[in-house]
Formats: C-alpha cells, sequence, structure tokens
C-alpha cells in the first residue's frame, strides 16, 4: 500500500474540509451575516462590478447554476442587485449593495481567526506555505 493509503489522505482531506467550512460558516454567520461561499461571491463582485454569474461561477471553479441561486438568494437578502446585462441580455450583471460591502467587510474578522488558528494548527509560517504548496499541486494534478 501507498503512504497515502496508510494514513487515509482522501479521508483526512474530507474531514479537514468539512471541519474548516464548518467552522468558517458558524464563525462568519454570527459575525457577517454570511457564509463563507456567499463572501466568496461578494469577494469576486468587488472585484469585479457588474460580473455575470457565469463569470463568477468561473471564478469560484462553481457551477454557474449554485451561483445562480446563490446570487438570488444575496439579492433577497439585499446584499447584491441584479440588473440585466449589456452584454447578454440573457444574463445578469451582479454588483453589490452597501450592506454588501459591509458583509464582506464582516467577514474579514472571522478569516483572520480562521487564519491565525490554521497557522497555529501546522505550527506555523512555513508549514504553512508547505502545506499551501501541497494543497496547489493536488489541485493540479491530473486526477
Amino acid at each position: 500500500m501507498s503512504a497515502a493509503s496508510d494514513h487515509r489522505v482522501f479521508h483526512l482531506l474530507q474531514l479537514t474540509a468539512h471541519r474548516v467550512k464548518t467552522h468558517a460558516d458558524r464563525n462568519s454567520l454570527a459575525k457577517a451575516g454570511v457564509t463563507a461561499a456567499q463572501a466568496a461571491v461578494l469577494h469576486v463582485l468587488s472585484r469585479s462590478p457588474g460580473a455575470t454569474q457565469r463569470v463568477v461561477a468561473e471564478q469560484l471553479k462553481q457551477q454557474e447554476s449554485a451561483i445562480t441561486a446563490m446570487a438570488a438568494r444575496l439579492a433577497e437578502a439585499g446584499l447584491l442587485v441584479r440588473t440585466p446585462s449589456d452584454v447578454d441580455r440573457r444574463a445578469w450583471a451582479l454588483n453589490l449593495t452597501p450592506a454588501g460591502e459591509a458583509a464582506l467587510a464582516g467577514f474579514r474578522a472571522p478569516l483572520d481567526e480562521l487564519n491565525a488558528a490554521l497557522t497555529e494548527a501546522l505550527g506555523g509560517e512555513a508549514q504553512v506555505e508547505a502545506f499551501a504548496l501541497s494543497l496547489k499541486a493536488i489541485l493540479d494534478a491530473d486526477l
């Protein structure tokens, strides 16, 4: 058997991702009123005002249908506005509202806290650098 199998790396990745996402969502909902996934959409829009749902989905490596549903929820919550796109009449242009900008700003503190906890759990900045490179290698691998 391989070291990856011996250590059950796939299972450990799944458990870790679930635990970190759950922790991030709880903290960000309590402090900023949005989940980590919602904050990611808001972040993309802060850097690309007027982006379509397709562009947001591509940047976040998500299905467009997932972003469509999330954009509808964020619009209903008053965090973004959807207007017909000037480029494609079938698409929506998405823009942050002031409330969306405030929610995104409020997400910064929980994210900083999580990154500090991850840095401590990994044993310091050098280990974070190595871990990040390993995760990027997995993402770049032809799996």
